[in-house]
Parts: C-alpha cells; structure tokens; sequence
C-alpha cells in the first residue's frame, strides 16, 4: 500500500504542528519523539523531535517500541481467520485449545477484554523479563484468578491476548508471528516492522522524574506474551497501517470487517462514555465523534495510533522513554489541530444516478403517529430524518430494505401495499410508517 506525501499541510500549519509535537517532547521529557499523520490516504506532515541518545537521530525510519498496539494486529489476525470460516467469534476458548484456565471465556470476550480474566500474567514483570514458551504460560495459570464473570465489562487484559495469539496458531497451523508478518504486514509494505528490533532502532530508557537521567531498558523478546505488546516499527509503516485502517485492504481485511471491528463491545462506567472497546481496537471519542486505534507502552518505549474514519485523518506517535505520558490526548490534540489549520473538505455532493426499484415508492415523508420523517436517497442510503436529524438509515441488500443505522439496524422494512399496488403504508416490526399523521401506532 503506497502512501505519499501528495497531501502535505503548508507551512503554517507545519509550523504550529511542530510547535505542539516540541512542547510535548520537553512538556512530558521524552529523548525523542517522531510522529506522522496521514490525510486522504497519504502522510500529509511528519517530524521527529530531541534525540534518540547514543543511537541512529529520530526520523520515519527508525524503529521503536510499539507496545499494545500490537493487540491490534493480533486481532486483525483473528479476524482474517473468522471471516474465512475458520473461527466463530462466540467460539469457547476451550474448544479450540483445550483444557486450559480461562477455557470458558469467548474468543468474542477476549479480543473485547470482556472476559474478566486477571489482567497479567502470573510470575515476573512480563515485559521486562524474557519470556517463557506457550505450555509454560498455560500451566500457571488454571483461571482461578479471574478479577471478574465474563462479559460484565471492561477489564484490560495482557493475558488475554496471549491466549488469542495462541489461537491463531491452533486455528491456522502457523506460529503467530509468521501469520502476522506474512498476512498482514507484508500486503500492506510494513517491511520494517518486526519480532525483534532491526537497525536502526532506538534505545528504550526509563526517565528519573526528578534528576532527568536515563536509565536504559531491556529489549526482551516476551516469548508466548508477545502477541500483547512485543512488536517493533516505525512512524513510516505504521502510517500505512493507519491507512489500512481508514480506508481498508483486499488482501487483510475489507473496510466494512474494520467498521464492524470498531462497534463498541465493552466499557466502563467510570469512563463516562469517553472510552470503550472494540474488537481488539481502543475506541476513544474525538475529532469528528470517535477515534480507532491504540494506545502502547514497553519498558522504555511510549506509543499511539488513532484514526478518525470521518475525516479521513490519522496520526502516528513513537517515543523511546517511559515517562508516564498518555499518548492519546497527543495524538488526538496533533489532528484538532491539524483540523483546526486545515479543514476536513467534504465530498463533492454528485446526483443519484438511479433509484434502486425496491425503494422506488418509498421516498417522501412518512409518519410515525404524528410525528413526520423524510425519507430520501443520500449516497446510496435510504436515510430517515426527523427535524432534519438523522434518526435511521437503511440498504437494500437482496431485495430486502435493511437496517444499517439507528433503533432500526438490522430490521427489515417492508412496503405494503393495497389491492390496487400502491404503497398503503411502511412496516417495520411494530413501527407503521403512513403517509398522513394519525394516532401512534405503536410504542418506541
């Protein structure tokens, strides 16, 4: 996947860009910092601040630490083994590896960190320490310190991804590593992501907070962990993986597989609707309503990669040193203000060619009681709004009117029609839709 730089900002929003990236740098003490966002399918500014220290000077090239966001390609992994049939999502983890803790939980569970499973592994700081092989890992752990019962809510676990690593293998016949490097990376041109670090890579460092010294971090390979933060890149792959995420790939994963990726599964209270998960993907509100991706941190190393699919934007940041810095808020503040320098262009509005014969006498205004909607053609969606607002939306997929958005998804609209063939009014469910306002028909 080929991304240029044919969507460069200009200069004055370059500069308040790298005004921002210098003031987290110095703000949150890391050694060096490289981002990249990415417009329309291209990086359209990149740049890297401070120094890698002792190593190759910071730049698009040079590999960091990308921690969790890992999960995500693990995940993706997952999710090109469903769509081919060879896994059910609801699928017990059991089922597929045996008589291991945790074989209650769903696959489903797991990649939403629903599952209630304690959140690390038994045993040593796992991502500081040398791992250990998939047998070691499945016989410390017999599921009885799970945290919470499966699928209540939100609680992030490591653990959990190893354990889906492992089902990737089980399911495909191929070591984890090996089914993302040659089905996920290799399509997309993340040819300098890998296992273990390959030059030029950065050193990670732990920062003091108070004598502003650096204290060099291990560069472990976490063994069975590793499908939950191992991996190694640069902000020039991981801003083609951001494309992948916003406009999809025919070779690892279909647009509409990453929409339904990113429905929210799970969440918590305390976050006030602020955060939540998706299938293996941090869903985060921002921008034009909600950003995907993932936040990441190793020993040494900070990371984070979101996109907002409505703007078609994303950004990329690497860092080599803990600092306790949320990345987040600097990846989401770097696109408002790229937004705010240089406005999202909406899509040139085009004419409908055609109308679709299954929604021929359905366009106009309906009601719902006495409530009015107009129902009309928008980009190939049969869209129902009240007061100008959007309430639903529908496709016509196999003849059938279908839900795609909205207290309707997944219903099927059906035309009624009198005697003598003309529409006598709209059914969904309950819900009758006329074209004159009456009594309400039903209760919502």
């Amino acid at each position: 996947m080929p991304v240029t730089e044919q969507a460069a900002v200009v200069e004055s929003t370059a500069r308040a860009l790298l005004a921002r990236l210098a003031a987290v740098q110095r703000a949150a003490r890391l050694p060096s910092v490289s981002v990249a966002l990415v417009r329309d399918g291209a990086v359209c500014w990149s740049a890297s601040r401070g120094e890698a220290t002792g190593g190759p000077p910071a730049g698009p090239d040079l590999q960091y630490r990308i921690g969790s966001i890992t999960k995500t390609l693990t995940a993706v992994r997952v999710l090109q083994l469903a769509g081919a049939g060879a896994l059910d999502l609801d699928t017990r983890v059991g089922d597929v590896l045996g008589d291991i803790g945790y074989a209650d939980r769903t696959v489903r569970s797991l990649l939403s960190h629903s599952s209630g499973m304690q959140s690390e592994p038994v045993g040593s700081w796992w991502e500081r320490s040398p791992g250990g092989s998939w047998e070691e890992l499945a016989a410390a752990h017999d599921g009885s310190l799970a945290v919470l019962p499966g699928e209540r809510r939100f609680h992030y676990s490591n653990l959990g991804f190893a354990l889906l690593g492992r089902v990737t293998e089980v399911v495909s016949g191929e070591p984890w590593w090996s089914g993302v490097r040659e089905r996920v990376l290799a399509p997309l041109g993340m040819d300098r992501t890998s296992y273990l670090p390959e030059p030029p890579a950065a050193q990670g460092f732990s920062v003091d907070p108070y004598a502003a010294t650096l204290h060099p971090e291990p560069a472990t390979d976490t063994g069975a962990m590793a499908p939950a933060g191992q991996v190694w890149s640069t902000t020039a792959d991981l801003a083609r993986y951001a494309v992948f995420l916003l406009e999809g790939h025919p070779d690892v994963l279909p647009l509409e597989v990453l929409l339904t990726a990113s429905h929210p599964q799970s969440g918590d209270r305390h976050d006030e609707l602020t955060w939540a998960q998706g299938l293996g993907f941090a869903l985060a509100r921002g921008g034009s309503g909600m950003l995907v991706g993932h936040t990441g941190s190793m020993p040494g190393f900070l990371a984070g990669l979101f996109v907002d699919r409505g703007r078609g934007t994303g950004g990329v940041l690497l860092a080599n040193g803990t600092t306790g810095t949320d990345t987040l808020p600097v990846v989401r503040g770097l696109l408002e203000r790229l937004e705010e320098h240089e406005p999202t262009i909406p899509a040139p509005w085009r004419p409908q060619q055609a109308v679709p014969p299954e929604l021929a006498d359905v366009l106009g205004v309906w009601h719902w009681g006495n409530t009015p909607l107009v129902f009309a053609l928008e980009e190939g969606l049969l869209v129902a709004r009240e007061g100008g607002e959007q309430d639903y939306s529908f496709a016509v997929r196999d003849g059938r009117i279908v839900g795609v958005s909205g207290y309707h998804t997944g219903e099927t609209l059906h035309v009624r029609r009198g005697d003598d063939g003309s529409v006598s009014h709209l059914e969904i469910a309950t819900f009758v839709y006329t074209r004159s306002p009456g009594p309400h028909p039903s209760g919502r």
